[in-house]
């Protein structure tokens, strides 16, 4: 299990040469004209985490299986979308999907890119986008009210409640507000069937020149500002710096990032700021054959972490060896970790922690 975000934003930000960048391959076209995404393009790519070397190495494991992400390119937004316009039916489904938004905003200059504002604005241009969003929320919450109201009159007890949990989103759509920011306290599970664009989490991707791609410059700074006041996240990343990456070789890619200031690409920080977004952790299991990582929510329990390699291993779980990575590292594996009385067993109430090494007992 990893993530599944949509890359957003206004045509001719980069949000197919990120894509593109960010999944090794060529299957988004990026070009310099509004829509050249028509379809969403679906990539998978693997989460980077140098703690499954470390423990296949000390496992001894044939092969490595990091946990994947999947990133979904979708067509460029103008303003109308909410009413149809451009290709603004199609990008509303494609977002209804997905787990968390990847805004991609343009916050380099180019004459030779075409904007089709007139001129970078990256905060008009996020404004742009989430207004559409809040408008076709509106809409469908307004349709679905109309439905609901009549029920309620008629005593109806889940209408009733479910109009108590749309109305305050509501009226913070009226007010312009996106619908995370009016979610009544406890019903975070209740707003996610509602499936509403503007309760998906948020992350801005300020997409700068080459030179400030380890510093970012005054747009970005301005895209952070906003994702604070929000309760969102932000990254820094050059679409044409990770372009370029991508195009390396493995071995010459620290020295390239290391020549312009940066310590990683901008996939590991994309990857981390969207792990961190989501609530997800990473839990490992070790044998002879594989070194696995795998994807769970933050406070996921052990039965529902085993339901990730199998639905028998839910179903059947009995209790799970666990070990934390630390203590594996430090006592040079499997073996070593049990002797030093680190492996515990753990039940049906263990909260899985990141960086655990788990092995399942299970009867089915």
């Amino acid at each position: 299990m990893g993530f599944n975000c949509g890359i957003v934003g206004l045509p001719n930000v980069g949000k197919s040469t990120l894509f593109n960048a960010l999944t090794r391959t060529a299957a988004a076209q990026a070009a310099n004209y509004p829509f050249c995404t028509i379809e969403p393009n679906m990539g998978r790519v693997a989460v980077p985490d140098p703690r499954l070397d470390t423990l296949a190495r000390l496992g001894k494991s044939q092969k490595t299986v990091p946990t994947s992400l999947e990133f979904v390119d979708i067509a460029g937004l103008v303003r109308g979308a909410s009413k149809g316009e451009g290709l603004g039916n199609q990008f509303l489904a494609n977002i209804r999907e997905v787990d968390a938004i990847v805004h991609v905003l343009r916050c380099f200059e180019d004459p030779n890119v075409v904007h089709i504002e007139g001129g970078v604005d990256p905060i008009r241009d996020a404004e742009t986008v989430e207004t559409e969003l809040m408008l076709a929320d509106l809409e469908g919450l307004e349709r679905r009210q109309q439905g609901l109201v009549k029920r309620a009159r008629g005593n109806d007890k889940d209408a009733a409640a479910q109009l108590a949990l749309i109305e305050p989103i509501m009226a913070a759509l009226q007010a312009g507000r996106p619908a995370r920011t009016a979610v009544p306290p406890g019903e975070e599970e209740a707003a996610k069937r509602l499936q509403l664009l503007t309760t998906k989490p948020v992350l801005y991707v300020a997409n700068v020149e080459e030179g400030a791609a380890a510093t970012g410059n005054a747009h970005s700074a301005r895209v952070f500002a906003r994702a604070e006041a929000e309760g969102a996240r932000a990254v820094v990343v050059s679409a044409a710096i990770e372009a370029e990456i991508s195009q390396m070789p493995e071995e010459d890619r620290p020295d390239f990032l290391a020549s312009l200031g940066l310590e990683d690409s901008g996939l590991d920080r994309v990857i981390r700021a969207g792990y961190a977004l989501l609530g997800l952790v990473t839990y490992f299991t070790v044998g002879p054959k594989e070194a696995r990582a795998w994807t769970i929510t933050e406070g996921a329990k052990a039965p529902a972490a085993a339901g990730v390699i199998h639905g028998d291993f839910e179903r059947g779980f009995i209790a799970t060896e666990c070990t934390a990575y630390d203590d594996f590292v430090a006592c040079g594996g499997e073996q070593g970790a049990k002797e030093a009385g680190k492996t515990r067993v753990e039940g049906k109430e263990y909260v899985v922690k990141d960086g655990d090494i788990l092995l399942f007992r299970f009867n089915v």
